[in-house]
């Protein structure tokens, strides 16, 4: 009589589909550089901890090393767009936790922004009791109202 052999893990943690190499892949296609890092010169790497609920979805993130200048934003935001396979755990809803590290590197073909400038705006401001000169008419001690000109150049 043989001896049952039971599984090495009782309860086998959920992979992405493709394996690591196919969501580092996935990260890169998906990553969009913050604006403001690209600016600012940012480069760094934020570390994310994640929960996986039983059905392979990322439930929450969190933060755990910024960079900043809108990096952890989007770190988050990759986070969440990630879809896990789970192998079933004996009808037990299991969550798992996770960390990923996401690094924002600047490339020479990585150019900030254009930046669109804005129009100049002049304001006017003339009290609406005044006369035509610009004077303030007399006995216009009580409420003052003004009239506001804006001029798009």
């Amino acid at each position: 009589m043989q001896k049952e052999t039971k599984e090495k893990d009782f309860v086998r943690r959920p992979s992405y589909p493709g394996g690591p190499k196919a969501m580092q892949e996935f990260l890169r296609q998906n990553l969009q550089y913050p604006a403001e890092a690209l600016q600012h010169g940012i480069e760094g790497t934020v570390v994310v901890r994640y929960g996986i609920d039983h059905k392979g979805n990322v439930t929450h993130a969190k933060v755990l090393t910024s960079v900043g200048y809108g990096c952890d934003e989007e770190a988050i935001r990759l986070a969440k767009m990630l879809k896990f396979d789970v192998p079933p755990v004996k009808g037990l809803k299991v969550s798992f936790h996770n960390t990923l590290k996401v690094h924002f590197r600047l490339s020479e073909n990585t150019a900030p922004p254009e930046t669109i400038a804005a129009p100049d705006v002049v304001y006017t401001i003339t009290p609406a009791d005044a006369s035509a000169n610009g004077a303030p008419v007399a006995n216009s001690n009580e409420h003052k109202s003004y009239t506001y000109t804006i001029q798009w150049q």
